[in-house]
């Protein structure tokens, strides 16, 4: 049976080096390194003990990610030869992903591995930085960093930060959520007597030429509120904030409910805005759709029903099973495929659901409502406005009438009068047209719906029964209502 031992070789020099590590390596009998480039390696080496690197396999392949798996390859076939005491740079634990691999690889084997320990680089750190890591703290791998890992109200210390290509992806990376001239600080070899410590602008950050294996780039937490208006967990404060007590009198009072208008009307606000092609427009109405979202959310975590969090995971679950030519192994050649997945999926989620698409699609034209009853508000805060809700009825009168008596050439036209007209009763009675359409289209497809299934049930569809059948399943829909 095979045996790897790993141990640590600290952050620092040989003094900082635990004895009982010190014993192991000057007992090693095959002695291997993943990199000769550490103080300690260097002083071992003045001590007569000698060792073997992979140096060589960083030239041999194109990534950070083929050098690791040679490495792990490697020691696992030593392993069957020899007991093996691998040592790599601080802890093994700590941003040592060949030790993990290490870990899955061995899993059901006969090789046994055993991990030493050692001293992290991270203490020197926080001594070096004068920083507390329980105020919140991220660790995080400079040949793998994504800016929607980084929580910039932490601190942020970005290891592995090896040359000025890591340096410079590093420096992109971090300016997509904080500004050119933010400061950093480029700490190497901390707690020995070869500490470097040097503050930088993060544009600057690629420029540093004293950047090795040892280095790593502290960013300190945001504490500017202008720069915390692109943290999304920011936003979500400020609306529970508003919600909650001494917040807003108007925000507090809202329900999902009286909700329902604002959502629809910053709808079409968007739709305007792709209309008119505006960009500035766009994003800023799109925020204010993006309110309405987390209003609801909070309104839900408030009552105990969903936060914003079930939002998001339950649209990734849809996405990611609505996209199986994405996200699985389904083959698709053009759009019109996707569509017919796409649809096919939503009949498997919800099969109970058997609505004709469209009737479906009626809710959506009902919204034009909304951008009648703003151009009415717009007109109305000028002064051009009915006096009494009497005058409107008296208009609803007339216009019903010239519908009544309009030819065929001005019908829809005066119809669309009337719809207005009925538009402006709604405001007077401070009711939404278009949710009320809504909610009654809503009744419509429900009934709709309850008719077709009893037309099932019957063995027939709904185009091969009479009117007086129809009338019947209606008149049964709403009681069922009821």
């Amino acid at each position: 049976m095979g045996r790897i031992q790993v141990v640590g070789l600290g952050a620092g020099e040989l003094a900082q080096l635990p004895l009982g590590i010190y014993r192991e390596l000057k007992g090693a009998r095959s002695l291997y390194v993943r990199t000769v480039d550490h103080p300690v390696l260097k002083e071992l080496k003045e001590e007569g003990i000698t060792f073997q690197s992979f140096d060589s396999v960083y030239e041999q392949h194109q990534s950070f990610e083929e050098v690791y798996d040679a490495i792990v390859n490697q020691l696992i076939e030593l392993a069957a030869i020899e007991d093996v005491l691998y040592a790599v740079p601080g802890h093994p634990f700590v941003a040592e992903k060949t030790v993990q691999l290490l870990k899955e690889r061995v899993e059901g084997t006969d090789i046994e591995l055993k991990i030493v320990g050692g001293a992290s680089f991270l203490d020197q750190m926080y001594t070096t930085l004068g920083i507390d890591p329980i105020e919140g703290c991220q660790i995080v791998d400079g040949t793998a960093l994504t800016a929607d890992e980084i929580q910039i109200r932490h601190h942020v210390i970005v290891v592995q930060v090896y040359d000025a290509m890591i340096a410079s992806e590093v420096k992109l990376t971090l300016m997509e959520k904080l500004p050119d001239d933010y400061e950093v600080t480029i700490v190497t070899a901390a707690g020995t007597s070869s500490e470097v410590v040097q503050k930088v602008k993060l544009y600057e950050l690629d420029r540093y030429t004293k950047l090795n294996n040892l280095t790593a780039v502290y960013v300190p937490p945001v504490k500017e509120a202008e720069l915390l208006e692109r943290d999304f967990s920011h936003l979500r404060r400020i609306i529970e904030t508003l919600r909650g007590p001494g917040g807003c009198p108007w925000d507090q009072k809202q329900t999902h409910q009286s909700l329902k208008r604002y959502l629809l009307e910053e709808t079409y606000e968007v739709f305007e805005a792709i209309n008119e092609d505006d960009d500035e427009h766009l994003a800023e109405e799109l925020g204010d759709v993006l309110l309405q979202v987390l209003l609801h959310a909070q309104i839900g975590e408030e009552e105990g029903f969903f936060t914003i969090d079930d939002v998001v995971a339950g649209l990734a679950q849809k996405m990611i099973r609505r996209h199986p030519h994405v996200f699985g192994n389904k083959d698709v050649s053009n759009e019109q495929e996707v569509l017919k997945n796409w649809q096919e999926i939503k009949k498997e989620e919800k099969p109970q659901q058997v609505v004709s698409e469209v009737l479906s699609k009626l809710t959506s034209e009902a919204s034009i409502l909304a951008v009648a009853e703003k151009l009415q508000k717009e007109a109305a805060a000028i002064g051009f406005e009915y006096a009494q809700i009497e005058d409107v009825w008296a208009k609803l009168e007339e216009e019903t009438k010239e519908v009544k008596e309009a030819s065929l050439d001005s019908l829809e036209e005066e119809y669309g009068d009337l719809l207005l007209t009925v538009v402006s009763l709604g405001r007077f009675y401070k009711v939404s047209p278009g949710v009320a359409l809504h909610y009654a289209v809503q009744k419509f497809r429900n009934r709709f719906a309850f008719m077709e299934e009893q037309a099932r049930h019957n063995g027939t569809v709904l185009s091969n029964s009479d009117f007086d059948q129809l009338n019947k399943w209606w008149k049964e829909a709403k009681q069922e209502e009821e």
